[in-house]
């Protein structure tokens, strides 16, 4: 654990380390574990796109995400920095939730969230900004999940390249 405590202030930044081991066992004990249902949280990950494709910072995206996911507590969406696997630099904002109020649902209940380095028009309230030149990790988290995301009656959707 030793790496992981000479990087944690660095945002796990160390030129010639990368403490893979240390960082999963700590955030096994920290998010790996929902006991009951409707408390704790859990973490769906993703690095590429519907296609298949690496999620590239220059490009336009579009998470949609299906109406009533199944939480008690709240959902939210971050957008990390996948070179460094840490939050993004340089930018105002890297995540949007469901408690945030000036986040927009569709008529139906669903929610689109977007990321591409400039606003979308009329979409900003649902826009997480990143940079050009950069890959990205997408992590929605599920803040007191309930059974329907465990017997997949809720399906979190695939990440969409917008043209």
């Amino acid at each position: 654990m030793k790496g992981l405590y000479e990087t944690w202030g660095t945002f796990y930044e160390k030129q010639d380390m990368y403490v893979l081991d240390d960082r999963r066992l700590t955030f096994y004990y920290i998010f790996g574990s929902v006991k009951e249902l409707g408390s704790g949280q859990y973490y769906m990950f993703t690095i590429k796109n519907k296609q298949g494709e690496f999620l590239e910072g220059g490009n336009s995206y579009r998470l949609p995400i299906p109406a009533n996911p199944p939480v008690h507590q709240y959902w939210s969406i971050v957008i990390y920095d996948r070179s460094t696997h840490t939050l993004i630099r340089e930018v105002d904002w890297f995540s949007r939730s469901s408690k945030d109020p000036n986040v927009k649902q569709n008529p139906d209940g669903t929610v689109d969230i977007y990321f591409w380095p400039k606003a979308p028009a009329g979409k900003e309230a649902n826009w997480i900004p990143t940079n050009a030149g950069m890959f990205c990790e997408v992590c929605f988290r599920f803040y007191g999940p309930d059974k329907q995301l465990f017997d997949t009656t809720w399906r979190l959707l695939d990440v969409e390249k917008v043209k």
